[in-house]
């Protein structure tokens, strides 16, 4: 029982369980944005997120206290991760097809162990670093084109291509705030906070720049909806406590992310009836685990070194 109760608290397993989460939300997305704009449909997600955790944590005078005492840090948490940064994700993944999306998403963990490079003094690219990160990618190209030919056929597309990048740059930067700045703040009140306090932001942005559309909507919209509300709401609070464990390097903790394109294709195979596993993806997927053993040996090689 003692293992089993270590298995689910350790750095790996919680890892793989906010990436499993974040897999389920690139066909949910766009499921939303056949409906709502996406600055509406970024916003109400994330209060609607940031609401479920403060009635999980359901200690209003904390959250109170912990505002008060960091309120600088989590407005500027809450610009840079969720008004920023999703405001470029909900408008690239409305101008590329979601293959594509999902490959420039995938590419994040080079960009945020550059940011973590130059920001953080015990998180330096190393050549192995480099290699698993070189190697992952490698494996979300052969998965993604493998399972859908990838075009870019307008200058639209190229406009998107350009907004997830930037994505990408804005969580490089996120990560590293909340690992760098650790001051004692509780993980779910940063988490529920800066959620509701983001979202807040993209709904107000949404009312003069793309109106307000309030329905109504097919089961679909509000079923993906509140899917993606729900796992926000858990990986975000589940990357938060990990980003601020100590010893937890933000590049290695990052590199996880790489198998979130292989469970997307591996929860397609399970619940859509038409989709089976094809050579090219297992062969995609077997390189992602080449780039996550080759994580691994990074990072037991530098503790060894301390």
């Amino acid at each position: 029982m003692a293992n089993i109760k270590g298995i689910l608290k350790s750095t790996t397993f919680l890892a793989i369980l906010a990436c499993w989460l974040w897999s389920t939300a690139f066909a949910n997305v766009k499921i939303g944005l056949q409906y709502n704009g996406p600055f509406q449909f970024a916003g109400i997600r994330f209060i609607i997120s940031g609401i479920i955790l403060f009635i999980y944590f359901g200690k209003p005078r904390i959250v109170y206290n912990e505002f008060k005492a960091y309120w600088k840090f989590i407005l500027l948490l809450s610009v840079m991760q969720f008004s920023a940064q999703y405001a470029f994700f909900y408008m690239g993944m409305k101008y590329v097809p979601g293959a594509l999306g999902a490959m420039i998403i995938g590419s994040s963990p080079l960009f945020i162990a550059v940011v973590a490079h130059f920001m953080m003094h015990n998180d330096k690219m190393t050549p192995v670093k480099i290699g698993s990160i070189v190697v992952g990618i490698s494996g979300i190209a052969i998965i993604t084109l493998g399972r859908s030919k990838v075009e870019i056929k307008s200058e639209f597309e190229l406009l998107g291509i350009g907004l997830l990048f930037m994505n990408n740059v804005f969580s490089g930067f996120s990560n590293v705030m909340v690992s760098k700045y650790q001051t004692g703040r509780s993980p779910l009140v940063l988490s529920a906070t800066s959620l509701f306090i983001g979202g807040l932001m993209l709904f107000i942005v949404a009312i003069p720049v793309e109106g307000i559309n309030w329905g109504p909507f097919p089961p679909a919209y509000y079923f993906s909806l509140g899917w993606l509300s729900f796992l926000s709401a858990a990986a975000f609070a589940i990357w938060y406590t990990l980003l601020q464990r100590p010893g937890v390097k933000v590049s290695i903790l990052n590199m996880w992310k790489f198998i979130i394109p292989a469970l997307g294709a591996a929860l397609s195979w399970m619940l859509i009836k038409d989709e089976k596993p094809d050579w090219i993806s297992v062969a995609g997927m077997l390189v992602i685990t080449l780039s996550l053993v080759l994580l691994n040996y990074a990072n037991r090689k530098s503790l060894k070194t301390k």
